[in-house]
């Protein structure tokens, strides 16, 4: 830090010190002004002249009075203005006791408003310029009336400029801070979005994979002894269901990697053409899963397919966890005009409790991605028992669209 800026450091920290040193040097001015004659004599231009001692009283008491300008600048402004004003009626008119009263209005103007430092600008000059022109010795004409006028003119503009620049600079300073306070709002909800996603990935690739891996373990574990071929096969699914679930797990994870950390897989986003797979897990884990599709092969968006593949996959996870080990599910996906219907029934066979509508993260998931894609979903119990899950997809999105048309 340069010399010079711990200096106006030092002084905006101490503002009572400034104005005393203020205040000395405007004494000091007013005196050197008091001893000098602007007039002078026998044609001299200028000569030196002794004050009377009521102007050097009024010169003290407008120069202490500027010690306190920045507390009560109205009032300082009235001292200074009435010692300015006995000095031009009683005393003489050439002592520079305005000079005080001018800091004052400059004061007064850059910390107030502009109305107000206006009116009270042409009140001072009003005021000073009349007792001077009106009630003071010399004629209204004089040179020091008229430059009574114009220093309180000056004061008053001044202060009001001052103000002005500080305003705008405080304005500038705002809309700065607001901007940045603005961009980590953004970036925090970017990151909590972006939280959110990565979080319901990982549900629904646990959920899923972890629940068929929970599922053969028990069948495993239940024929072990009596038919071990059937423990072993149950096992191989359990190996395979591990493994996808690592491979997604790997694929979600890799979009926390930063840019120097390794390659992250290049495995696309699964879809509805990988539903008969999805399907065959669920039938591998003893779930009855018929397959009905009547989308013409329609080519979705990537957003979509993987919001309708983790719809049918969550879906079937609540039916294998909730709706007993005989259930029967069925999984119909329909292409009507622009949107993709997707539907997920069970009969809801055995005495395991059904997913409460609105409850639990799967069913959250599921709605925050349909909603995400401006997509709606149902779900709810059926007529008659099971459990109905419904989700309408938009075929084309806002992203998709212009890759379409171009």
């Amino acid at each position: 830090m340069t010399p010079l800026a711990r200096a106006q450091r030092r002084l905006k920290a101490h503002p009572l010190a400034l104005d005393a040193a203020l205040a000395a040097g405007v004494l000091l001015c007013m005196l050197a002004g008091s001893f000098v004659d602007p007039h002078g004599e026998r044609g001299v231009s200028w000569s030196i002249r002794t004050p009377d001692p009521l102007s050097l009283l009024l010169i003290t008491l407008g120069a202490a009075a500027l010690v306190f300008r920045r507390s009560a600048p109205m009032t300082v402004l009235a001292l200074t203005g009435t010692c300015s004003v006995a000095e031009s009626v009683t005393g003489d008119p050439r002592a520079p006791v305005a000079m005080s009263a001018v800091i004052a209005l400059y004061t007064v103007a850059s910390t107030t408003d502009r109305p107000t430092a206006w009116r009270v600008g042409l009140l001072t000059m009003t005021v000073l310029t009349g007792a001077a022109m009106l009630a003071g010795p010399l004629p209204w004409y004089a040179q020091e009336n008229l430059a009574i006028f114009a220093w309180t003119g000056i004061g008053a503009t001044a202060g009001d400029a001052v103000r002005s620049r500080r305003a705008v600079v405080r304005a500038i300073r705002e809309r700065a801070e607001r901007a940045e306070r603005t961009r980590e709002e953004e970036a925090r909800r970017r990151v909590a979005e972006e939280r959110l996603r990565i979080a319901r990935d990982l549900h629904d690739v646990v959920a899923h994979h972890i629940a068929l891996v929970n599922v053969q373990a028990g069948v495993a574990a239940h024929v072990m002894d009596k038919r071990p071929d059937q423990a072993k096969e149950a096992l191989a699914h359990v190996r395979e269901a591990s493994r996808s679930a690592l491979n997604e797990l790997r694929a979600t994870v890799g979009l926390l990697r930063q840019s120097g950390d390794p390659e992250a897989p290049t495995e696309p986003a699964p879809g509805l053409d990988r539903l008969d797979e999805l399907a065959g897990t669920f039938r591998n884990a003893g779930l009855q899963v018929e397959v009905a599709r009547a989308d013409h092969d329609t080519r979705l968006p990537a957003a979509v397919g993987l919001a309708a593949y983790r719809v049918i996959q969550e879906a079937l996870t609540n039916v294998q966890k909730h709706a007993g080990p005989d259930a029967r599910a069925e999984v119909s996906v329909v292409r009507v005009g622009p949107n993709i219907e997707v539907t997920v029934l069970d009969d809801g066979a055995g005495d395991a409790p059904a997913p409460q509508d609105g409850g639990g993260h799967g069913l959250l998931g599921m709605r925050e991605r349909v909603t995400a894609l401006r997509g709606t979903l149902t779900t709810g119990p059926r007529y008659g028992g099971g459990y109905r899950v419904h989700a309408i997809l938009p075929v084309k999105t806002r992203s998709s669209a212009p890759e379409d048309s171009a």
